[in-house]
């Protein structure tokens, strides 16, 4: 085939990709996203940290005073119990305003009850038929890549997401980012990394059809490398090892979402592999792990594709974040939920 042929049908056929990509994203709901007057933060009077950052985060969001909710929990224990936890969730949810379609814990301790992470059984309710035995498939979620934008009352789920930091100062940051990215339509790129570490790269085989049907709308690069180092542009980053090397020399534009396959990346504090927090410190908006073995399961972890196209079609972090876990009971979401990069008009 002629050399100019080739070129020109490479054109034609990148410029379908782009088009039906496109269409992608304008065919997800246009209805109102979850914002300040559907959100619930949920404030630990016993962590001073928690109670400052909540402050803080009420104050930046302009979320509503009848949206905060108070608990009184040990922030010193990574795991609540089965019953203390039942008594938490019941008296949040007698007090939780009947139009609230989301939670935001502000704290980092605990972050799992038994054998669910802190977020998904504030989600969802705990539910033994979440919980997995050995390397076994989990309860799907019915939120799960749903277009839908009123999740408790289509659906009786609602998405949380921890504010989780281990001082002050790093809470205040990480809201600022979210606050920063929102409608900025960043500039930036997205790393699918394929490591050097089989057991955790079960996420790779579909990085390249990620870069070919989302790479018109968003810079995305497929990289073949166990981290990357010195980019200064960073807006996705997915990879899988139980511990990433420079990430620090990495800069990441606000409202960035990055997290690394492994069994441990949920257990925030006292892990023996890297904690999710390690991107929040760096310079993430959101990250994700599991707080107990999943073993390698796709399905447990967050899929790329859909958090970018759903992320670029104007949802909220938290949205696109959750919607991208299918089996979230292991896993715990930390960050600040309503960080909108791609924020559109939507009809109310």
């Amino acid at each position: 085939m002629p050399e100019g042929s080739q070129r020109s049908r490479f054109r034609l056929r990148h410029a379908l990709l782009w088009a039906f990509g496109l269409l992608g994203l304008l065919s997800l709901s246009q209805a109102a996203p979850i914002g300040p007057d559907t959100l619930a933060v949920v404030v630990n009077s016993a962590d001073p940290v928690s109670v400052a950052a909540a402050d803080y985060y009420v104050g930046r969001r302009g979320i509503p005073a009848g949206n905060v909710l108070r608990v009184h929990i040990d922030p010193t224990h990574p795991v609540v119990g089965s019953k203390q936890y039942e008594a938490l969730k019941t008296a949040v949810t007698e007090h939780t305003p009947a139009h609230i379609q989301s939670y935001l814990l502000t704290w980092a301790q605990p972050f799992r009850t038994t054998c669910m992470s802190i977020t998904t059984a504030f989600a969802s309710g705990f539910d033994d038929s979440y919980c997995t035995k050995g390397c076994a498939l989990g309860k799907r979620s019915p939120y799960f890549d749903s277009d839908s934008a009123q999740p408790y009352d289509d659906l009786k789920w609602r998405p949380t997401m921890s504010l989780a930091a281990v001082d002050l100062g790093q809470a205040r940051a990480l809201i600022d980012r979210g606050i920063a990215a929102d409608g900025t339509h960043p500039p930036g790129t997205g790393y699918l990394l394929r490591t050097s570490d089989p057991r955790r790269n079960v996420r790779a085989a579909k990085f390249p059809s990620i870069v070919e049907q989302l790479g018109g709308s968003v810079s995305l690069r497929y990289v073949e490398a166990d981290f990357i180092d010195g980019r200064d542009d960073v807006l996705f980053y997915f990879t899988g090892a139980s511990a990433v090397e420079r990430l620090t020399s990495n800069r990441f534009r606000p409202g960035a979402i990055a997290d690394h396959l492994t069994s441990g990346g949920g257990r925030l504090v006292g892990g023996k592999q890297m904690s999710a927090l390690r991107w929040l410190e760096a310079g993430a908006t959101a990250s994700y792990g599991t707080v107990e073995e999943p073993c390698a399961i796709p399905q447990k972890f967050p899929a790329p594709g859909i958090v970018i196209r759903r992320y670029l079609a104007g949802e909220t972090l938290i949205e696109a974040y959750s919607k991208s876990v299918e089996m979230p009971a292991q896993g715990i979401f930390v960050g600040e939920p309503l960080a909108r990069p791609y924020e559109k008009e939507v009809s109310r």
